[in-house]
């Protein structure tokens, strides 16, 4: 059975340059468009991993990564953030809000899989 992978961006063509390399690695992906939808796809269903945003509309990536912390359910699930951030002081709020790794846009689908292989287990 593949793992499952839970992509959040606001960010229609980044969101499918991500589920193709994913899929293409043998994930199945689920989608969403900010950290409100997100909210509503961590439905009970199993997710392995995150990956997210932080700048979106609605709720943005941070606020996200505190509610699935915050969730029963989800709160051992690993948080990649993939975002344009790449100051400190954003990296750390992310860090202590429970992010497990940090990727900077624009990124290679290569590093994207590596942070994902290294989070999700087998």
């Amino acid at each position: 059975m593949s793992k499952t992978i839970l992509i959040v961006d606001d960010s229609a063509s980044l969101r499918q340059v991500v589920n193709i390399a994913l899929s293409k690695a043998g994930y199945s992906v689920v989608e969403a468009v900010d950290g409100q939808d997100a909210c509503t796809k961590l439905d009970g269903r199993k997710i392995n991993l995150i990956i997210s945003d932080v700048n979106m509309p609605n709720m943005d990536g941070i606020e996200f990564l505190k509610r699935v912390k915050a969730h029963g359910s989800y709160k051992f699930t690993p948080v990649i953030m993939l975002t344009t951030e790449g100051g400190e002081s954003k990296k750390q709020q992310g860090q202590q809000a429970g992010a497990r790794a940090w990727v900077v846009k624009p990124f290679q689908p290569d590093q994207l899989l590596g942070a994902v292989s290294k989070l999700v287990l087998t």
